[in-house]
């Protein structure tokens, strides 16, 4: 049974310890459905930590172009876990653990919808690596390598009404309108939501966001 971290205050002691006890790299997951809160969250601990030896990792830049999408016929489902090149994401997360220098990594920019090659580094020097993204406990289609690359894995959980609310907004803040971004968030949004719920069970703790 996962166990339990009930607020940000929580959640960054907890860091700093595995900060002052480990000298080793260490790559930590936080998990969660489409607006649960996750750059949110992870910005706050980033933050909160102010430490150079905190750095961070979003899936997100593993998209595939929409070029690839819209060839592949999966266009409509961007954001589904057969939407991401899922192999050079994990790829990325064994260079880190091992690397001795700056790596580099694409960073989605949501107002473009595409990712930028290099947009992100992670340095040399950092110790924790905060791994966001949806799918790190997904165990089917290739992501089931990513959940055994990562120290420690979290599931952000927050009221569903509120995540749906959020998702919707961020859908017409990006330029739907909100018909689109309520059929968008209700329906595949949603479905790739009950795929995540699938791997709670596997986290290492459940964080109420």
């Amino acid at each position: 049974m996962s166990a339990q971290i009930n607020s940000l205050e929580s959640a960054l002691t907890h860091i700093q310890g595995i900060l002052d006890t480990s000298q080793e790299r260490f790559l930590l997951g936080i998990v969660g459905k489409p607006g649960v809160g996750k750059s949110t969250f992870t910005k706050s601990l980033f933050n909160g930590l102010k430490s150079p030896e905190v750095a961070l990792i979003n899936m997100d830049g593993y998209h595939m172009s929409n070029e690839i999408l819209l060839m592949l016929d999966r266009r409509e489902r961007k954001g589904a876990p057969d939407t991401f090149d899922v192999g050079d994401f994990a790829q990325l997360l064994k260079t880190v653990r091992i690397a001795k220098e700056d790596v580099f990594f694409p960073l989605f920019d949501r107002s473009i919808e595409a990712s930028i090659p290099d947009g992100a580094s992670i340095p040399a020097r950092a110790r924790l690596i905060i791994v966001e993204g949806n799918y790190l406990l997904h165990d089917e289609g290739g992501w089931e390598e990513i959940a055994p690359l990562l120290d420690q894995s979290w599931f952000l959980d927050i009221d569903e009404w509120m995540r749906q609310s959020r998702l919707i907004s961020r859908h017409i803040h990006y330029g739907k309108s909100p018909e689109a971004a309520r059929e968008w968030a209700l329906g595949s949004d949603e479905s790739n939501a009950q795929l995540i719920e699938g791997g709670r069970t596997r986290a290492d703790y459940i964080v109420k966001a």
